[in-house]
C-alpha cells in the first residue's frame, strides 16, 4: 500500500532531456543556442525543485481565492520572456479573451483539463479539492519546453526553428497538469519504470483531454502527443505516438523517436532518470490497445480503469510495469466484471510483453 501523504512534487517537462541534448550538439547556432539555454534553465528549475523537496517549501499564499466546489479557478500569467514566476496576471477566471492567443489557449487548456476530471471522473481539480489552476506563458526567450513544477504550469514560446508555442497542443497542457494529479495521488517515483509510468499516465490523460475536447472516439483519435509543436523544418508529426511508439519523428537534426512499443525493446539507460520519457512508450501502447479494442470514447472505460488505479491507493510509489498492469486487471474486474473490459486490458498488456500477476 502506498503512502501518498507527502505529495512530493517533481519537475516534469514535456520535451525530454535526450531531445534537447541532441539539439544542443547541432552545428547551427540557431538550433543549438536555444537548446542549450533550455537545458540550463531546466537544470536550474530541477535543482530548485529538489531543494524545495529536501528543505521543505515555504508557506504558500494562494494567488487565487478558493473556487466554489466543482468550478475552476484559472489564472494565466505573462512572464514577459523573463523567468520570475508567476509573472504579471494576464487573465483570470471569467475574464473575456484578450488579444494574446497564447494566454487564451492556456486558459482554455486549463479549463478542458478541469472539465474532463470533474465531469468524467468526479475529481474537483487536480488535487480533488478545488485547487486553483495557475499557468505562466511567454516564459524565458526561445524556451523549448513546458513544465509542471509542483505548483503551476509554465509554457515557453519555442524557438520557431524546432518547436512552436507550447500552448498550441491541448494535450501538452493536459499532460503537465496530469503530473499534478499523480503528485496528489499515487505520487509515483520519477525514476526507472515508476517514472515511465508517471510519464505514461500523463500522456494517457493528455490524450484523453485532447479527445474529450474534440469529441473524438478512440478510433477517430490520432493518439499523438504534441501534434502541432514541431516547426515546419522538422520531419515528424509529434513528440510521441501512443499508437506506434518510435514513429513520431525521424529528423536529421532532432534524431529518431527512441520509444519502444514492447518490452522486447525496453531501453536500459541511466539518462533521463532511467529513460522515463523513452520507456513510457510501452504502457502508452498498452493503453492505446485497450482503448481501441473497447472502442467508443476512450475516457469512458479504459480511462476509468487507469484512473481507478492511479487514485485507488494500492499503487506503490515505486511501482513497476507489472505492478501497474496487475492493478489495471484488478480494477477492470472490480468495475466491469468478467466482460470485454477485462479481456481488452489483459490482452493489451500481453501484447506489449508486460506480465500481470
Amino acid at each position: 500500500m502506498t503512502t501518498n501523504g507527502g505529495h512530493e512534487p517533481v519537475f516534469c517537462t514535456i520535451v525530454p532531456p535526450h531531445v534537447l541534448d541532441r539539439l544542443s550538439q547541432a552545428e547551427d547556432p540557431v538550433v543549438h543556442g536555444p537548446a542549450r539555454r533550455t537545458l540550463r534553465r531546466d537544470a536550474y528549475e530541477r535543482t530548485q525543485r529538489r531543494m524545495t523537496t529536501v528543505v521543505g517549501a515555504p508557506a504558500v499564499t494562494t494567488r487565487a481565492a478558493a473556487a466554489e466546489p466543482g468550478t475552476p479557478q484559472r489564472t494565466v500569467y505573462d512572464a514577459g520572456h523573463g523567468t520570475d514566476l508567476p509573472g504579471v496576471k494576464a487573465r483570470g477566471e471569467g475574464d473575456e479573451p484578450g488579444q494574446d492567443a497564447t494566454v487564451n489557449r492556456a486558459y482554455a487548456g486549463l479549463g478542458a483539463t478541469f472539465d474532463l476530471f470533474l465531469k468524467e471522473f468526479g475529481r474537483d481539480s487536480i488535487d480533488g479539492s478545488g485547487l486553483p489552476l495557475d499557468a505562466t506563458v511567454h516564459y524565458d526567450r526561445d524556451y523549448n519546453n513546458a513544465f509542471w513544477n509542483g505548483e503551476q504550469m509554465v509554457f515557453g514560446d519555442g524557438d520557431g526553428e524546432i518547436f512552436l508555442d507550447f500552448t498550441v497542443a491541448v494535450d501538452v497542457i493536459g499532460h503537465e497538469l496530469a503530473h499534478g494529479v499523480t503528485q496528489y495521488t499515487a505520487n509515483l517515483d520519477y525514476f526507472g519504470q515508476s517514472g515511465a509510468l508517471n510519464e505514461s499516465v500523463s500522456d494517457v490523460f493528455g490524450a484523453l483531454i485532447k479527445q474529450y475536447t474534440l469529441g473524438q472516439t478512440a478510433e477517430e483519435a490520432d493518439w499523438l502527443i504534441g501534434a502541432g509543436l514541431l516547426a515546419p523544418r522538422v520531419t515528424g508529426v509529434a513528440l510521441r505516438s501512443m499508437k506506434e511508439p518510435g514513429t513520431a519523428y525521424d529528423d536529421d537534426v532532432l534524431g529518431k523517436d527512441p520509444q519502444p512499443a514492447t518490452m522486447d525493446d525496453y531501453v536500459r539507460t541511466g539518462r533521463d532518470n532511467g529513460g522515463v520519457h523513452i520507456n513510457s512508450g510501452i504502457p502508452n501502447h498498452a493503453f492505446y490497445l485497450a482503448a481501441t479494442t473497447l472502442g467508443g470514447h476512450a475516457w469512458e472505460r479504459a480511462g476509468q480503469i487507469w484512473y481507478d488505479v492511479l487514485t485507488g491507493g494500492e499503487l506503490d510509489a515505486d511501482a513497476q510495469f507489472t505492478d501497474f498492469a496487475t492493478l489495471t486487471v484488478k480494477a477492470a474486474r472490480a468495475r466491469y466484471g468478467e466482460g470485454a473490459e477485462l479481456v481488452a486490458v489483459t490482452k493489451a498488456w500481453e501484447r506489449v510483453g508486460v506480465r500481470t500477476l
